[in-house]
């Protein structure tokens, strides 16, 4: 089963992987510009495996550059305090 597969587990997934890059010095226009690029190659190279993930691609789909990127500010913000390692 993927990370994908699991709408929690992804948001738990994320939140690690922010925690990691924080705790390593990472700025946070770093970590914006990251899951803007994560979330254009997901919108354009994978198929939503739930609901929620659907719901994003559909939004990504229509959504402007700097609308993409406030997406993946949103995201980002989303999974700030769900990392499973907090």
């Amino acid at each position: 089963m993927s990370v994908l597969d699991n709408w929690q587990q992804w948001k738990d997934f994320l939140g690690d992987r922010l925690d990691q890059g924080q705790q390593q010095g990472m700025s946070n226009d770093t970590v914006n510009n990251l899951a803007f690029q994560i979330g254009d190659y997901l919108a354009k190279q994978v198929e939503p495996k739930n609901e929620q993930e659907k719901i994003l691609a559909d939004l990504w789909s229509v959504a402007s550059k700097d609308e993409q990127q406030a997406i993946a500010s949103m995201m980002v913000k989303l999974v700030d305090d769900n990392g499973t390692n907090k």
